[in-house]
């Protein structure tokens, strides 16, 4: 079976990678063409331009990847039945379950490539393609600042610390007068004013540092104390949940959702932080369950594409690609309005997000069954 498994992947792989390459080129230059007048606004050079969609591949191959398999397979599955081979293997006593086995194990590194890029990748892209879009934007007041983000709230309601900050620095986890209250398992209170601090050998250090001590009886009177630095190795807060938390409170609608690029490492760090926390729940977790679920399309791609490449008849290779077409149509529809329900809480986040990948499965499971 070593051969047969052979001979169906290389002639899926090769269309596979021309659909590959040709789906990239048709999205790139289409969104070139789309934002040409912008590139030329904010005075973007060629070198930039390839540079940004570099930067933007990762977000690109996650939607491009599952959409670029189902072509190809319902071209090679189409190609084959069209010249009988399948009825050949079939009358060999190989059964349709066996002849679907490499694409299922091709589906299923596809699905865990998917998620790699989402989780590794991806979320970086987009903050990374607004900053070259942003590189040549000097004249405005405040471009010089782009990596400050002002008047800042973190809260860790696990360990009952709260940070009010005037001003981070993204990129290099610096504070600006933060102001910290915490609140220990004692009943003590401890408030930290300082000039600065700074994530240092993965300790938090303030300087000109100002400590206020509550006692754990009502209405106590604070002991304040000065010092020029302070070292809290408690503090387990660290520069990527800050970072994170700034990206969450930026969700506000379902296109903030759908646009912002999140891993499945921040939202669950963000829900240990935030346990019980209800104004974003729907929302992550409808965001949550997607990140999962988005890259078993690979894997959902392949029980859909087998009953329809696989009936028999002399077909044009042109109806795999019209079938291919109309499949990611209603998949991709199907996703947006279960997503759009997940997020505005109409429908369990998990339901929503897994949805669409169960009813296509459990369609083209029915279909395949039918055709054995």
């Amino acid at each position: 079976m070593r051969l047969l498994d052979r001979y169906l992947l290389r002639e899926l792989l090769i269309p596979f990678s021309y659909c590959l390459v040709g789906f990239l080129i048709f999205w790139i230059s289409s969104d070139v063409f789309a934002q040409m007048s912008e590139f030329q606004k904010e005075r973007l050079k060629l070198p930039e331009v390839l540079e940004y969609y570099a930067v933007k591949m990762p977000e690109m191959m996650v939607t491009v990847l599952p959409i670029a398999f189902l072509l190809a397979l319902l071209y090679a599955l189409t190609n084959h039945a069209r010249h009988h081979e399948l009825t050949a293997i079939r009358a060999a006593g190989v059964s349709l379950a066996r002849i679907a086995l490499p694409y299922l194990g091709l589906g299923v590194l596809l699905s865990l490539l998917v998620f790699a890029i989402n989780e590794l990748w991806a979320p970086q892209s987009l903050e990374a393609a607004e900053d070259i879009r942003t590189r040549h934007q000097v004249a405005k007041p405040n471009a010089a600042q782009r990596d400050w983000e002002l008047k800042l709230g973190f809260q860790n309601f696990k360990d009952r610390r709260a940070w009010l900050i005037e001003a981070y620095n993204v990129v290099t986890a610096e504070m600006i007068r933060p102001h910290l209250v915490w609140a220990r398992p004692d009943g003590t209170r401890m408030e930290i004013i300082a000039e600065r601090a700074q994530y240092l050998d993965s300790v938090w250090t303030f300087t000109n540092v100002n400590v206020l001590e509550y006692s754990s009886e009502p209405g106590s009177v604070p002991v304040p104390s000065h010092t020029m630095t302070v070292a809290m190795p408690v503090f387990t807060e660290t520069p990527e949940q800050i970072r994170s938390e700034i990206k969450i409170n930026k969700l506000s609608s379902f296109k903030m959702v759908r646009k912002l690029q999140l891993s499945v490492r921040e939202i669950l760090e963000y829900q240990r932080l935030h346990p019980g926390d209800t104004s974003k729940a729907d929302i992550l977790d409808t965001k949550l369950h997607g990140r999962l679920a988005a890259p078993w399309t690979c894997l959902v791609v392949v029980l859909i594409a087998l009953p329809f490449g696989v009936a028999t008849g002399r077909r044009n290779v042109a109806v795999g690609v019209a079938s291919s077409i109309v499949i990611c149509f209603v998949y991709f529809v199907l996703l947006q309005l279960a997503l759009a329900l997940g997020t505005g809480g109409y429908v369990i986040p998990w339901v929503a997000a897994w949805a669409p990948n169960v009813f296509f499965a459990i369609v083209g499971i029915a279909l395949t069954w039918r055709a054995r």
